[in-house]
């Protein structure tokens, strides 16, 4: 079995579409190309086409792409799906020729070890700065997360709106307040 060049082609809105890159994709020698409308936000395994393009791949196969972001949804799931098809044998391709495993030979392991090194990095520091951030906060005495509870003035009219009958969505209209934090308001006093 001879090895081929599989496409795959995305675009995130239906204000977009695949043509440009499905033709450029054919263009540059894929036998098959997949295509899909999908945001970048849907988790992999709803992004049908783009399973049914890694399915078809063999060892020796070639995955061809517009860009890598067409490939996942951050660095970090771009990088991780060039390491995964690099273990399986399969060569990927970038039609604006930032990456091509195939003519790099030897080196695109390299180049494949050198991406997940640079993401495991900036994993790290992110870290460091979200544990460096918490503890400042921790030690000023800063806010350590989360939406800050309405003011006990609010919660007050809350109480007495609902005490003089007001329905939910009118204590709504009246405070500003989200339907779920009147109901919280109004359950803490029960």
């Amino acid at each position: 079995m001879t090895a081929r060049s599989v496409g795959y082609a995305r675009c995130s809105t239906t204000h977009q579409n695949t043509d440009a890159q499905v033709s450029a994709l054919k263009a540059a020698g894929c036998a098959v190309v997949f295509q899909e409308t999908i945001s970048t936000r849907t988790v992999e395994k709803n992004r049908p086409q783009l399973q049914a393009a890694l399915n078809a791949l063999v060892e020796g196969d070639e995955l061809v792409v517009a860009k890598l972001d067409r490939l996942g949804r951050d660095q970090r799931s771009v990088i991780n799906r060039l390491h995964d098809l690099q273990d399986r044998g399969i060569y990927i391709r970038t039609l604006d020729n930032l990456v091509n495993t195939k003519a790099m030979g030897k080196f695109a392991p390299v180049l494949i070890g050198l991406l997940t090194g640079l993401a495991e990095v900036e994993r790290s520091l992110i870290r460091e700065r979200t544990l460096e951030s918490v503890q400042h906060r921790r030690e000023t005495g800063g806010k350590l997360g989360g939406r800050p509870k309405t003011n006990h003035a609010k919660e007050r009219l809350v109480l007495r709106l609902r005490d003089e009958g007001c329905s939910y969505r009118s204590i709504r209209e009246q405070t500003g307040l989200a339907l779920s934090t009147i109901r919280r308001i109004i359950s803490e006093t029960e």
